[in-house]
C-alpha cells in the first residue's frame, strides 16, 4: 500500500508538528504551537479516546489522519471521527487519501469500531467527490453543530 499506514507514537511529535501546523495553515486554523502540541501529546501517548496514523514513510511522511473515539446507540457501538486528514500538497492527487479512506475502516472494523465519520467544508466539491469515492454518504437530514466550552 503506498498509503502505508503507521501508528504515531511520542518520538513522532516533531513530524507531526510540521505537518499538522501546515494543516492549520492551508485551512485558517489559528492555534499556537503550544495548543497544537497539548493537543497532540496525549493522542501519541495512548489515551483511550483517539489515535493519530502517520501516513507514508516513517522517515518522511506523507500526511496523517487523526481519528477520535465516541460511543454511539444509533449505530450499536463505538464509532470514530476523522478530526483531521491532511497529505502534502506535492503528493496530493496520487489516491494516496483515497487509499487510506478506503482501508483504514476496514481495520477498524475489525477493532469493533461500527461508523466513521468526518466533516467537509460545504464548498470543497473536490474533498465532498474524495469521501463520496471513499464509501462516506452525506447524512441529508443532519447537520454538525458544535459549541466551543472555556
Amino acid at each position: 500500500m503506498s498509503a502505508q499506514l503507521r501508528l504515531a507514537q511520542p518520538d513522532d511529535l516533531a513530524r507531526l508538528m510540521g505537518l499538522v501546523a501546515a494543516f492549520h495553515a492551508e485551512v485558517g486554523i489559528d492555534q499556537s504551537p503550544e495548543q497544537r502540541e497539548t493537543a497532540l501529546q496525549p493522542l501519541l501517548e495512548g489515551i483511550p479516546h483517539g489515535c493519530i496514523y502517520l501516513i507514508g514513510p516513517a522517515r518522511a511522511p506523507l500526511g496523517y489522519i487523526i481519528l477520535t473515539f465516541g460511543w454511539s446507540v444509533e449505530f450499536g457501538g463505538m464509532d470514530a471521527f476523522v478530526d483531521e486528514i491532511y497529505i502534502r500538497p506535492a503528493v496530493r492527487r496520487r489516491g494516496i487519501a483515497s487509499e487510506t479512506l478506503l482501508e483504514l475502516p476496514k481495520a477498524l472494523a475489525t477493532g469493533g469500531i461500527k461508523a466513521v465519520h468526518l466533516e467537509v467544508d460545504r464548498e470543497d466539491s473536490a474533498a465532498q467527490k474524495l469521501y463520496l469515492r471513499s464509501g462516506f454518504k452525506p447524512r441529508e437530514r443532519y447537520m454538525l453543530m458544535s459549541r466551543v466550552l472555556g
